[in-house]
């Protein structure tokens, strides 16, 4: 009797400690689950990510958007860990912002890409661009080659290697109509529009800039290369702690509503899946 009541008392016990296991499982699932998930951006992504902000609160995942104005502080902030991820660069802008800034980051997953375009509100066709035409271009390394490799396949300039993304001014082995550029920070070459006679921008930052339809440009690139997806970029020491980030990530890429989103930001077309 004395044996069976111990194997009674014994088995009652295993069952609290299963109960206050399972609880304290579902307990720091839940604690997980509100702890606010910090992603900083940038004003062209705002809209969508907000989008998806909005799904993932629906699934109890809390998410917070930094919005900031330029395409350094994101990296510099996420560097010194007071956000937990980014969302506004594509892997080349990555690689050359970690070779420059020694940043301890890492891509964690892709959002989307867009097509990038030449366009003028002062001619209609490439062909009519007058000699010395002032054309606007992003100042940073990568993306002005990105510019340039778009100027050469409009047969407007050759580069010294035809390939190289990231070629700069001084790559231009020819220049037939002496294209005078204007180097510009890359956000704002949508507002560039108003002053040059060509600029090379993206179809999201002219929704914002509201200087030009996206869809007017007079070339897109031919390409749509999966190497410009934006990414979520995270540091390298980074724990997804409950797969907070994955789940907001898989948010981003099935969500209806999100897609809905990119097609009216960037347009129907402009945009196509990175991952």
């Amino acid at each position: 009797m004395a044996q069976q009541h111990t194997l009674r008392n014994l088995s009652i016990i295993g069952g609290v400690v299963l109960i206050l296991v399972i609880a304290l499982y579902f307990w720091n699932k839940q604690k997980q689950d509100q702890k606010e998930l910090v992603i900083g951006i940038t004003p062209a992504f705002a809209a969508t990510l907000q989008v998806a902000a909005s799904e993932a609160k629906k699934q109890g995942l809390n998410v917070k958007l930094v919005e900031f104005s330029d395409w350094k502080t994101p990296n510099v902030t996420l560097d010194h860990g007071d956000i937990d991820a980014n969302f506004f660069q594509h892997q080349p802008f990555l690689d050359n912002a970690i070779k420059e800034g020694h940043y301890q980051l890492k891509p964690f997953a892709a959002g989307s890409a867009s097509l990038v375009g030449l366009y003028s509100k002062k001619y209609k066709s490439l062909d009519a661009l007058p000699q010395k035409a002032r054309v606007a271009v992003p100042n940073d390394p990568v993306n002005e080659g990105r510019a340039l490799l778009l100027l050469q396949q409009a047969k407007l300039i050759e580069l010294k290697d035809p390939n190289n993304y990231l070629s700069m001014l001084q790559d231009i082995t020819s220049n037939p109509k002496q294209l005078q550029f204007v180097e510009v920070e890359g956000p704002q070459t949508a507002r560039a529009v108003d002053d040059v006679d060509l600029a090379f921008t993206y179809p999201h930052y002219l929704h914002l800039a509201k200087t030009i339809d996206p869809k007017d440009a007079l070339l897109f690139n031919s390409k749509a290369d999966k190497r410009y997806a934006i990414l979520f970029v995270v540091r390298k020491d980074y724990k997804d702690e409950g797969g907070r980030l994955q789940k907001f990530v898989e948010i981003y890429q099935k969500s209806p509503l999100v897609k809905a989103s990119l097609d009216k930001e960037i347009g129907a077309g402009l945009w196509y899946p990175g991952w």
